[in-house]
């Protein structure tokens, strides 16, 4: 599961990146920069709601506050 969430975030963190990328090259509003963002929070979603559904279903438990 901890293999999952750091691709998750991977995956974010470089989808982020490549919006940057598009932002800094291009002048003004580039199709492929908002294609970059909504791809990065529709990731960020996804990531939600699979870990939503693990923790329903009993795959993972929550540790709370050490």
């Amino acid at each position: 599961m901890k293999i999952f969430v750091a691709i998750a975030f991977i995956l974010i963190i470089g989808s982020l990146a490549s919006a940057l990328f598009y932002l800094m090259r291009g002048k003004g509003g580039n199709p492929r920069t908002v294609r970059a963002l909504a791809l990065r929070v529709g990731f960020s979603i996804a990531l939600f709601i699979i870990i939503l559904v693990l923790n329903r279903m009993g795959y993972i438990q929550p540790t709370g506050i050490r």
